[in-house]
């Protein structure tokens, strides 16, 4: 009997330790599996500085390019009509709105000149409905402009602003426009996940300016940049020696100045200061030299935009959370990443942000 069951354990010990063995040599070739996905996608985004280089190279390329003529190149290269930037003497209130993503701010400023610089400065963010991204022009113009009629309304007295003096906006759009003046523009197309009908084409200075009048705003926009010419003009303020900006947030870009003699495709007199600021639209470049991988070239087929904003898609934040879902789920599918069955909620495109 003891002999019996003694072999018995044996047996359910040997049984016990193949099923072990089993299961660890399947955890094993599930995490290879998981592994193997991870390098292959290291491999195809791999950017030694060879192929940065090359990229670089057709970067220049296409900034003569647009430099040279409108529609001549892959980049915006648009003229900004931002011939001077900040000195740091500026004096007095001043309101901005920031529109480019998926929220806006509204800020107003008090600068005291050389020696006060910034007196005072309140801000305040405020996110976008999804519904207004892909609704009306007037929908989404009228909810910014209410939204700045109530933060205007909340002005403290450590603001001030002389007697008998309109306030001023200043409108930082981060969607490519094709300027008119430093006050106006009419937009090119949009990105960053927006796709509202009736406003290409159209002056989104003007259309601000009614959304303005409707809630009885005495506000007048002096000036129409872009985020990353506000960028640029808050670095120079603070830096005389700055001449680039690059914005990376949820999309990309890049601004600076260029002589304004070396731009063949502008037809005006040449500005006192001899600058003209180049918002670049950089966000749409492309090249064969850049790593897509699956994963972007998928991401992009299903976009509202195919083909347009590809190095957008490749780095900035409005996609590099859905490249890591793609990523994750092709891990579950080919690895089992998450156990045998597939998390619902990993499904769903952008459910990471």
């Amino acid at each position: 009997m003891r002999k019996a069951a003694v072999a018995a354990v044996a047996a359910a010990a040997a049984v016990g330790v193949a099923l072990l063995v089993r299961r660890q040599v399947r955890e094993s070739k599930r995490w290879g599996r998981a592994a193997a996905v991870l390098r292959d996608l290291e491999e195809r985004c791999a950017a030694p500085p060879a192929r940065l280089r090359q990229v670089a190279d057709a970067v220049a390329v296409e900034m003569h390019a647009g430099l040279a003529s409108e529609g001549g190149s892959k980049l915006g290269m648009i003229i900004s009509y931002v011939d001077s930037l900040p000195s740091g003497q500026e004096k007095g209130l001043f309101y901005a709105l920031d529109l480019g993503g998926t929220n806006f701010r509204v800020l107003r400023v008090q600068l005291g000149g050389k020696e006060g610089r910034v007196v005072k400065q309140e801000c305040e963010e405020i996110s976008i409905p999804t519904h207004l991204m892909t609704g009306t022009s007037h929908e989404l113009f009228d909810f910014i402009a209410a939204a700045l009629a109530k933060f205007v309304a909340s002005e403290g007295e450590d603001f001030h602003l002389p007697d008998g003096r309109q306030r001023e906006l200043g409108f930082t759009f981060s969607f490519p426009v094709k300027q008119s003046s430093i006050a106006s523009g009419t937009l090119i197309k949009w990105t960053k996940g927006f796709s509202i009908d009736g406003t290409v084409g159209e002056d989104v200075v003007a259309e601000l300016s009614r959304a303005l009048d409707c809630q009885g705003l005495d506000m007048k926009v002096t000036a129409l940049v872009n985020d990353t010419i506000g960028t640029l003009a808050g670095g120079r303020y603070d830096d005389n020696d700055v001449v680039a900006a690059v914005i990376l947030g949820t999309g990309t870009n890049a601004a600076y100045v260029e002589r304004a003699n070396a731009i063949p495709k502008w037809h005006g007199l040449l500005p006192k200061s001899g600058d003209m600021v180049i918002n670049m639209e950089w966000g749409n470049f492309r090249s064969t030299h850049l790593p897509l991988t699956e994963f972007d070239q998928a991401l992009d087929a299903e976009s509202l935009n195919p083909g347009e904003q590809i190095y957008e898609k490749l780095i900035s934040g409005m996609y590099l959370g859905e490249i890591v879902r793609r990523v994750l789920l092709k891990m579950t599918q080919e690895a089992s990443l998450f156990g045998d069955d597939i998390p619902p909620k990993l499904k769903i495109p952008f459910i990471l942000t």
